[in-house]
Formats: C-alpha cells, sequence, structure tokens
C-alpha cells in the first residue's frame, strides 16, 4: 500500500542539487529541475522547501552519499543534517536512501540517449535524483515505516548494474 501525497528527492552535490519528484500516488518518478549551490556554503535548504511546496510534497528522500565502503563521508553527514532540517522546516518525514553511482547512472543513461553531457548538469543532477526517487518507490511503505530519521536509513546498496563512480 502506498502512501498519498508526493515525494521530494534530494541529490546533494557540491554546486547543484538535483531533484525528482513523484506523482501524487508515489508510483511514477520525474525530473524536477536543480538547485544551483554555492560552493562551500550550506544546501539551498529554503529554495528545496519552496520546490517541495509548489508541488505538495508531503515527504522527502535525500540521497546518502556513502563511500565505497559503504561509511560516512563528510557529504553524507551534510546530508543527514539536510534531512533534519527539511523534517523540522516542512514537518514531513524525510527518509535517507544510500545513492552510491545515482550520478554515474545518470551520465550513462544521458550518453546512451543523447550521446553528450556537455552544457547539461543540472539534467544529469536531476536525472540521478529521479534515479534515487526510483529507488526509494520500489520500497514503497517500506521506506516509511520508520519512526525516527536514524532508522531511516534505507541501504539499496549499489545494484549489479552499478558501476563505481567518478562524481557522485
Amino acid at each position: 500500500m502506498n502512501l498519498p501525497g508526493r515525494i521530494l528527492a534530494v541529490d546533494l552535490g557540491d554546486r547543484r542539487v538535483g531533484l525528482a519528484m513523484s506523482d501524487p500516488m508515489r508510483m511514477i518518478a520525474q525530473p524536477a529541475g536543480f538547485v544551483e549551490r554555492r560552493p562551500g556554503k550550506r544546501p539551498p535548504l529554503t529554495a528545496i522547501l519552496a520546490k517541495a511546496s509548489e508541488i505538495g510534497a508531503t515527504a522527502f528522500v535525500v540521497g546518502l552519499p556513502l563511500d565505497g565502503a559503504g561509511e560516512d563521508t563528510p557529504r553524507a553527514r551534510e546530508a543527514r543534517r539536510l534531512a533534519e532540517e527539511l523534517e523540522k522546516k516542512s514537518g514531513h518525514p524525510a527518509r535517507m536512501l544510500d545513492e552510491r553511482f545515482t550520478t554515474s547512472a545518470a551520465l550513462r543513461a544521458v550518453k546512451a540517449m543523447e550521446g553528450s553531457t556537455r552544457g547539461r548538469k543540472g539534467d544529469v543532477d536531476a536525472l540521478a535524483a529521479t534515479i534515487l526517487l526510483e529507488q526509494a518507490l520500489a520500497f514503497g511503505a517500506r521506506l516509511w515505516a520508520t519512526e525516527t530519521l536514524d532508522e531511516a536509513t534505507v541501504d539499496a546498496g549499489p545494484s549489479a548494474l552499478d558501476e563505481p563512480a567518478t562524481g557522485d
């Protein structure tokens, strides 16, 4: 059984934050653009919350950039803080999902479709968020069954099709 309301997926990067949204029945994921981020600055919480409000999101999925061994990285800690702030400011649940290889999968998909990613970095980031959201939708209601953010980190793990990322 799916929960009602759109999910906004957030793929946190150094320069851009890729966004994707589900349909209200939480069955389909689609890109929702990206938000520019000033290097070295905190994630653009206000812009992410504005996008969530605009699309009527009732939940968030934030990508958790773990290292190759599945351990936290500095960006993973930043992503955890962002998820906590999204929950606190919006009143909607935020869940973490292992996002290893989403950007490399997005790059492969764009190259397979059009052959070039030049000038399309924001599109790649939004597609990476869409891949993250597709993984979350595959978990369905199980992703939302946990009570706290600490319990809500889901290790999707890299799939057999994924390759080590160079830009995640």
